[in-house]
């Protein structure tokens, strides 16, 4: 089947603002004839990490959530924390890094939950069907609960995916800490024995009696450890980690499987937006130049869809002199900006087991609102 994907430029005239031509996309989309009568209605944002600039504004959330409540739905901002270090990795945190970075109930118009609780340990096991790679999807229990999801994407590079939309923030973005342990990992967690102080509060969460520690340094037993990542979060030295060893390939693939869990039963609508395309993720503490100039808002009820068409589009736009695609590539603009921009990644895979698991090749119709 192929699915509709409304798109609208960035070029506002006066009397007009972006904000009211994203108003007039997802209205245009079809956002309001979803029920969300006295529903609870997750917003699914990334905050970016303090220090990186090229996150979407919360501006673009207020406009999602002020619909939501014209709807008699109950919105909210969600994501789950991270597993690695920096200022996302528990909720405390997390909720600074948010409120720093502008995103509170005065610029979005709702409140914020993170997913997955105070240390990434709150979530719910959700079925794969026709899952490859994955039996059950590791989610936070937020977005497990609410009754409907709107993504809302920065459409970017990816370093290990090669492009980051709607299925990465899906599949990646709600997946509590031993869910992105497994979508990241083919291994186990393991200790840096120079940041450990052999306090033992990793003990305290092990169902399998993995860890012991012995001359105050904590030792994980790989052949029982179970990979849940449950020491990660205890960790309040940053001691624990993951060895980030899946390859990238079955990353996509495993992101494809957890994006299906996610949706499985619930209305879902998707909003990308296509704005300083950075090479790098927004969870890095920096931005590099975007290597292509603004182009655009995207929504769809199809998230394989949605991703397809800002690749293709971004594909055709002019490469920005002096960006890291621009110098990589020798000032000739290449067939595939993102594999030039993060070699050896293969973006292509997310679309390939999306069509492998029922959901489709991301074929669409592009529909175009003024």
């Amino acid at each position: 089947m192929t699915s509709k994907v409304y798109f609208t430029d960035m070029q506002a005239k006066p009397q007009d603002s972006l904000l009211k031509k994203l108003d007039r996309l997802i209205r245009a989309a079809g956002i309001e004839d979803i029920d969300m009568e006295k529903k609870f209605v997750a917003i699914k944002i990334h905050f970016g990490e303090y220090g990186n600039l090229a996150f979407l504004r919360p501006n673009y959330v207020k406009v999602i959530s002020d619909i939501v409540r014209s709807k008699g739905g109950i919105p909210f901002m969600v994501d789950c924390n991270t597993l690695y270090v920096g200022m996302r990795k528990n909720a405390v945190e997390h909720l600074q890094n948010a409120e720093l970075n502008g995103f509170n109930s005065v610029t979005t118009g709702c409140q914020t939950i993170i997913g997955d609780g105070l240390k990434g340990t709150d979530d719910v096991e959700l079925p794969v069907e026709g899952g490859v790679y994955t039996q059950t999807a590791k989610i936070g229990r937020a977005v497990a609960d609410a009754d409907m999801i709107i993504t809302l994407n920065h459409f970017k590079c990816h370093e290990l995916t090669g492009i980051g939309g709607a299925l990465k923030n899906l599949g990646m973005g709600c997946a509590s800490r031993r869910g992105k342990m497994e979508l990241h990992t083919s291994g186990k967690p393991k200790v840096n024995t120079d940041k450990c102080k052999g306090c033992k509060r990793c003990m305290s969460v092990c169902a399998q009696d993995a860890i012991s520690v012995s001359d105050k340094k904590a030792f994980i037993d790989q052949d029982k450890c179970a990979g849940c990542g449950r020491c990660i979060g205890m960790c309040p030295f940053d001691a624990i980690g993951a060895q980030f060893d899946e390859k990238m390939d079955i990353i996509n693939k495993k992101i494809v499987e957890y994006s299906k869990a996610v949706i499985a039963g619930k209305p879902n609508f998707h909003i990308s937006i296509v704005t300083d395309v950075s090479p790098y993720c927004d969870c890095h503490a920096e931005n590099d130049m975007p290597i292509i100039p603004n182009l655009g808002f995207f929504a769809s009820f199809d998230p394989v869809a949605i991703d397809r068409a800002c690749t293709e589009l971004s594909q055709e736009q002019p490469m920005i002199q002096g960006s890291r695609l621009d110098i990589a590539c020798d000032h000739v603009k290449p067939d595939d900006i993102f594999a030039v921009t993060n070699p050896n990644t293969h973006w292509q895979s997310h679309f390939e087991h999306s069509k492998e698991l029922g959901m489709g090749d991301g074929s669409y119709e592009m529909v175009k609102i003024k």
